[in-house]
């Protein structure tokens, strides 16, 4: 499965931006989905994931009631649209597909990865 991650860019604080990971194969359907983040000098951090078909979304408590999360109906194409961004935001976004059906913010549970997007909130 390859992933290709886009909309990433430069965004003041309190602007909006939405993420989209579009998978090259239909198999990516049928496995949870999660963007991941990872800011200069600190690990990459869960930030969200989407179960088959769209069920068992959830989130990083810093993101929650800010950023969402969906998938088409195809399930090949994920989006992640963020809201109310702050510069901690600033980081690159990584999506992943999951070996399970089941969402997760296990970063093992994922095998497959994107190339990142770097999404960058000034103050």
């Amino acid at each position: 499965v390859q992933l290709q991650a886009s909309g990433g860019g430069l965004v003041q604080a309190g602007g909006s931006l939405r993420l989209s990971c579009a998978a090259s194969r239909r198999t990516a359907s049928n496995n949870a989905v999660a963007w991941f983040r990872q800011a200069p000098g600190k690990e990459r951090e869960f930030v969200s994931a989407i179960g088959w078909r769209g069920g068992s979304s959830f989130y990083n408590d810093s993101v929650k009631d800010r950023f969402t999360i969906s998938r088409d109906v195809a399930g090949n194409t994920v989006y992640l649209q963020m809201n109310s961004l702050k510069p901690e935001d600033t980081a690159v976004y990584y999506c992943a597909v999951s070996r399970f059906s089941r969402s997760s913010s296990r970063l093992e549970d994922y095998l497959y990865w994107g190339q990142g997007t770097q999404v960058t909130v000034s103050s």
